[in-house]
């Protein structure tokens, strides 16, 4: 990336960029104190990593417009960390997490995710749409009614606002709206200070206190490996969706590597490590963000409404951050898979429909690719098997076997099964000029069959096969080989 584009991602639409940055922060603040439930970590500790994790990666990351913060798949992860060593292993794992995910940044890694398919993504976001939904029921339920009125009137300003300036995004009207109304005629509704203790104060530089040795550094490097590959999973994820919503092209590498960094920041203020979060960054996108402000300024105003707004923030009434989050998860799925289900291949969407499923039921986002991602495997390995045709003809006093197709490890056995090694026929041609042989277990195969025809005295042909699309057999030359 060169320098002017760089300083034209910071300049794009300032006034936008900063206001839509603003809705980001709401919508950070509900989902990272619930994922700090989940970790084992206090509110605090999550808000500060979400506010250098977003101030960090608005500078070194990749992918501008996007929300990051210390929220999701990797939470999950570090979960069971926190709770059988403490939140001091999990600051030594968050500076490893980072290390890696620069290591990987540099290896280029981030080639990897193009074995995620279509049907992959779109489960993932449909999943990640009613995660974001389902963690808002919590705040629905043994409720008095006026929560219900509040969600209801924070729905209205949110979708119809618009329709009458769009000067402002929307949801930061229905904050201001809601708290007013709530401030100035008190009702028992839950505010956000009941998710929790609130940071007062600014984060400080600090060092895991654990012991540097073996012992310490085997209990954290599985974790760590697992933080840095979960969050980069779940980041990819969402610059692929701000790419399609954009129609621009982030960098994967830089995005891999600016994550590390955030995160190696990130476990000097003793946070605990983030991703990128696609349902704040969907937000970030439908109210104009698109540059490197808004990330910016999701975290600095987050920081700015713990410190300085702080009382002010401990009052808005959580009915209008659910309304916030309820239009981004409906921003967030995607509708027209729905209809497509109908059109495309049944095995596309029953992949789709797995990976939501998988994603939903373990509410881990890693699971759910990872289960699409084999799937997907499995799939395109049965249909490229079932290309693979052989006919059997007779030239002369000789057996003839066509072969066309892919031959490797799914449909090797098709090709052995169709030769008849009790034939009468003293040669056997195998013609291949329209078939490819990719992998050692179609190789030996073949040498297999060979072998056992010339085993039981028959003269065996191997023609049309050609180094250039045979490397494995013949590398060497590039003339046919007409014997084996």
């Amino acid at each position: 990336m060169n320098l002017s584009t760089y300083r034209a991602q910071w300049a794009y639409n300032p006034l936008r960029e900063v206001l839509a940055g603003m809705v980001g922060t709401f919508a950070l603040i509900p989902e990272v104190i619930a994922f700090s439930y989940i970790a084992g970590v206090s509110p605090a500790v999550a808000l500060y990593a979400s506010f250098v994790i977003s101030v960090a990666i608005a500078v070194t990351g990749g992918r501008p417009g996007m929300i990051s913060g210390a929220a999701g798949s990797v939470a999950l992860v570090a979960a069971a960390l926190v709770h059988q060593h403490g939140v001091q292993y999990m600051h030594l794992a968050t500076l490893l997490a980072g290390a890696f995910q620069i290591v990987f940044g540099l290896l280029r890694l981030h080639v990897l995710m193009r074995f995620v398919s279509a049907e992959v993504r779109t489960g993932f976001v449909n999943a990640l749409a009613i995660l974001i939904f389902s963690a808002q029921v919590p705040q629905m339920l043994h409720v008095t009614w006026h929560t219900y009125a509040l969600i209801a009137l924070g729905l209205v300003i949110i979708y119809l606002l618009p329709k009458v300036s769009a000067a402002i995004p929307s949801p930061l009207i229905c904050i201001v709206i809601l708290t007013a109304i709530t401030m100035a005629y008190p009702m028992p509704v839950r505010t956000v200070s009941d998710l929790g203790a609130l940071p007062t104060g600014l984060p400080s530089l600090t060092l895991p206190h654990v012991p540097l040795d073996w012992a310490t550094l085997e209990i954290v490097l599985p974790y760590a490996i697992a933080m840095a590959s979960v969050g980069l999973l779940e980041s990819l994820m969402t610059a692929g969706v701000v790419d399609d919503a954009t129609d621009t092209h982030g960098d994967p590498r830089m995005e891999c590597t600016g994550l590390g960094i955030s995160n190696i920041f990130v476990g000097l203020f003793g946070g605990i490590a983030g991703c990128g979060m696609i349902g704040q960054t969907v937000g970030n996108l439908r109210y104009g963000g698109r540059g490197r402000l808004s990330t910016f300024t999701a975290g600095a105003f987050l920081l700015i409404l713990m410190v300085a707004l702080h009382a002010y923030v401990g009052q808005v009434p959580m009915a209008a951050l659910v309304a916030i989050m309820i239009m981004v998860s409906i921003s967030t799925f995607a509708w027209g898979s729905l209809r497509n289900m109908l059109r495309q291949p049944k095995l596309s969407s029953l992949i789709m429909l797995l990976t939501v499923a998988v994603t939903v039921t373990t509410h881990d986002l890693a699971a759910g690719v990872a289960v699409g991602v084999l799937l997907s495997g499995v799939f395109f390995a049965w249909r490229a098997m079932s290309m693979l045709h052989i006919d059997r003809a007779k030239e002369g006093e000789a057996d003839l076997y066509r072969v066309r197709g892919q031959v490797f490890f799914a449909s090797a056995d098709m090709l052995y099964d169709a030769i008849d090694f009790q034939t009468k026929a003293r040669t056997v041609i195998i013609s291949l000029p329209d078939a490819t042989f990719w992998d050692v277990t179609s190789v030996g195969i073949l040498e297999k069959i060979v072998a056992k025809l010339q085993g039981r005295d028959i003269e065996v042909r191997v023609e049309g096969l050609h180094a250039r699309r045979h490397g494995l057999i013949a590398e060497q030359s590039d003339e046919p080989l007409l014997a084996m």
